[in-house]
């Protein structure tokens, strides 16, 4: 299905020429023929997004712009992220938040910003991260007009997997994830019984179905699990860009 799905937005939208962006020298990724980063791999199709969604009666609000009592560092000190105007901001330099509560499978919503007008390109445009569990990373960047290598942008399983399609709106614009997570499971002696898998709708399409995740999100390298909790933080990354998150909320699936 995932395939046929690829294979049909190919042709109503035309296949993308590789970016020149990224890697030539990295591992294969396992079951694909493209590297982790492939300069030569190519970009996913651009559509255009849909509206933003609200929250379900049932979910548990992680963020709703009044305050950051559900974050914390990964150092258990206070959430230090900048609070303005409804929405947090990325403290540059301050450290990646995680949640105070602990999730393993789960149903995931974000909205995020880009900063407007962009700043520099490639991976340093825009550049943070959604990680479930705190390990696997769906990638936020301002991939509107900007070139990267195809498992980088946004949308991607970082390293892992691109998006069907470019769904990204301009900076300066909210978007929205919705994340289905189901985690992964190890047997007693921590070996891997069942992966992790995800989908992701990015703002409105269908940019990840079912998708196996390979492991822990790594950079320039094949992903590997290693045994984990069941239930672990979920992570939103200070890469150094002033991203803007709001409305956050999760709905656990366990």
């Amino acid at each position: 299905m995932r395939i046929l799905l690829a294979g049909l937005l190919g042709l109503a939208l035309g296949s993308q020429e590789p970016s020149g962006v990224g890697y030539d020298d990295t591992p294969l990724i396992p079951g694909q023929k493209w590297r982790v980063h492939d300069k030569l791999r190519p970009s996913p199709p651009v559509v255009t997004p849909a509206a933003p969604t609200l929250p379900p009666a049932d979910a548990i609000v992680l963020f709703d712009g009044t305050d950051l009592s559900a974050w914390e560092h990964g150092d258990g000190q206070p959430a230090a992220w900048k609070l303005a105007n409804g929405a947090m901001e990325v403290g540059g330099g301050k450290g990646d938040l995680q949640t105070k509560a602990t999730f393993g499978s789960c149903q995931l919503h974000v909205e995020w910003m880009a900063p407007s007008p962009p700043r520099n390109d490639s991976q340093g445009r825009g550049n943070s991260g959604v990680f479930l569990m705190g390990r696997y990373e769906v990638q936020v960047l301002d991939s509107f007009q900007n070139v990267t290598y195809a498992d980088g942008q946004a949308a991607s399983l970082y390293g892992q997997q691109p998006p069907l399609v470019n769904a990204c709106r301009e900076p300066g614009q909210w978007q929205t994830y919705d994340i289905f997570f189901r985690a992964p499971v190890f047997d007693a002696q921590g070996a891997l019984t069942a992966p992790a898998v995800v989908t992701v709708v990015h703002n409105g399409v269908l940019v990840h179905h079912a998708q196996p995740l390979l492991g822990a999100t790594a950079h320039r390298a094949v992903a590997q699990y290693a045994a984990h909790e069941g239930r672990l933080p979920i992570k939103l990354q200070d890469h150094g860009d002033p991203v803007r998150y709001r409305n956050v909320w999760v709905r656990p699936l366990e």
